[in-house]
């Protein structure tokens, strides 16, 4: 049996006139746009919320830090009250009140270094929030402006979306 042919050519271009007449490749570009918008939300989001991970983990080391700098003062402390009595105290006490007070501040320096890690990574969530944030605003004006056919939505939505790449790029670069 020999298959009938369909003259699908005339068809196709009165479809795509069709097309190109009602905006529709247009939408095609919002539409394009859009997915890449939530890639780069996505990728924002993941950004912000590692870095939020970061700055919480140097949070807790650093009060670790604090707390294991107060009990060597305590000690530093009893035994200071110690030698300032004279009650038996052994030769290895100035040893040990010396040492206690080199380990303070090295405990000391290491607490401010994660105290300084956790401000930055804080810092670098905030940034990368609001490239999440601006990317999301991108995503609801794109879909209004499919939803209307208003072009210049889509625009507006293309600098929020601009304006999230910024965030972006300066949180990375300060990463």
């Amino acid at each position: 049996m020999e298959e009938v042919e369909v003259p699908l050519e005339h068809l196709h271009e009165h479809i795509h006139h069709r097309v190109e007449e009602s905006g529709a490749r247009w939408i095609s570009g919002v539409a394009l746009s859009t997915a890449i918008l939530a890639v780069l939300a996505a990728v924002a989001g993941l950004l912000s919320g590692s870095h939020a991970n970061e700055a919480m983990m140097d949070q807790i080391e650093a009060s670790n830090q604090w707390s294991y700098y107060q009990a060597k003062s305590i000690k530093a402390s009893v035994l200071e009250a110690k030698l300032s009595l004279g009650a038996a105290a052994a030769p290895q006490d100035q040893e040990k009140a010396a040492r206690y007070g080199e380990e303070q501040n090295e405990i000391k320096a290491e607490a401010e270094k994660h105290s300084a890690d956790a401000k930055r990574n804080f810092h670098q969530h905030e940034v990368f929030a609001r490239a999440v944030t601006m990317f999301q605003i991108a995503i609801a004006i794109a879909a209004i402006s499919a939803l209307t056919k208003r072009r210049r939505y889509w625009f507006v939505s293309l600098l929020f979306g601009l304006t999230g790449a910024v965030f972006l790029v300066l949180g990375t670069i300060a990463h």
